[in-house]
């Protein structure tokens, strides 16, 4: 039997706590970081340490920034009437991508769950509603996940929100590009029927 090298072991230990590795890729990927040049994996951890340190919270949007205000915010070519809600901070990345949206964010870091004792108190959801009552907002975007929880979130939010005569509005959800009716879930489509529009 081959004997446990604890090092090792620790070391996938803390690999797995990230979200996506298994135990299987935290392994190969902890014999990876064995292999590479001792300058290598100084570099890495040096990274891992100045990024920890240095990237916090927007003080407008709370998405991730090194700065006090995040580069989107401190954009003054962005559309200021219109914010985009999203759960956490790579959902902006993935809006940002699309080259479809100019105007700004909030970043709720979650959505509401009381099952797992998420409530509006622990999102950022009282700092939101500063916003609209200091800026001149005329929409908010709420492109939350689709699953129940973040509908649940979308709906409170409107509900809060419409009173304050600004306009809300969902992210369409549906079929992606190039997909295939065949292989579309009931809810999808679903979906997709209930969010279509004129050509």
């Amino acid at each position: 039997m081959a004997k446990i090298i604890r090092p090792l072991v620790n070391l996938q230990e803390r690999l797995r706590r990230l979200p996506g590795l298994g135990s299987k890729s935290a392994l190969r990927m902890a014999y990876h970081i064995i292999g590479m040049p001792a300058e290598e994996v100084e570099r890495l951890a040096e990274a891992i340490r100045v990024a920890k340190r240095d990237v916090h919270l927007c003080r407008e949007c709370f998405n991730l920034t090194a700065d006090e205000f995040c580069e989107i915010c401190a954009d003054g070519e962005r559309d200021h009437r219109v914010i985009c809600v999203v759960e956490q901070p790579p959902d902006v990345s993935a809006m940002e991508r699309s080259r479809g949206y100019n105007g700004l964010y909030h970043v709720l870091h979650g959505v509401l769950s009381p099952l797992d004792g998420v409530g509006p108190e622990q999102l950022k959801m009282k700092e939101l509603f500063h916003r609209l009552q200091e800026e001149e907002v005329e929409e908010v975007i709420v492109a939350t996940n689709s699953d129940v929880e973040g509908e649940a979130t979308a709906a409170y939010l409107a509900q809060l929100i419409k009173p304050a005569g600004i306009k809300v509005s969902r992210i369409a959800q549906g079929l992606p590009m190039g997909g295939d009716l065949e292989y579309a879930d009931e809810m999808t489509l679903a979906q997709a029927i209930s969010n279509r529009r004129p050509i």
